[in-house]
């Protein structure tokens, strides 16, 4: 299957309840990746290994950062003002 839909450039203003959902189970799943990383890491004694392990660990810890960031608005505000279907179907 092919996705011929161009990549949305930046989020949507405001959040559906589906969206926050989503973003809450990707920040369990970011989370829960960071600690399996960090534990592991803990575990092993070659440093190369607990390197590549705190390196993953890492990029899973700076995903779950990032998500948060998009949970961290306003969303009464952010939907008071996108228009209204009323509005745009009198224009």
């Amino acid at each position: 299957m092919q996705n011929n839909q161009a990549p949305i450039p930046y989020p949507p203003r405001a959040l559906s309840t589906k969206d926050v959902l989503y973003l809450k189970d990707a920040l369990s799943w970011e989370l829960l990746a960071f600690k399996k990383f960090h534990f592991f890491a803990q575990q092993v004694s070659n440093s190369e290994i607990k390197q590549a392990l705190e390196k993953a660990g890492k990029m899973h810890q700076d995903h779950f950062q990032k998500l948060l960031a998009h949970l961290q608005v306003d969303n009464n505000a952010a939907l008071a003002s996108l228009p209204s279907q009323q509005k745009n179907q009198q224009s």
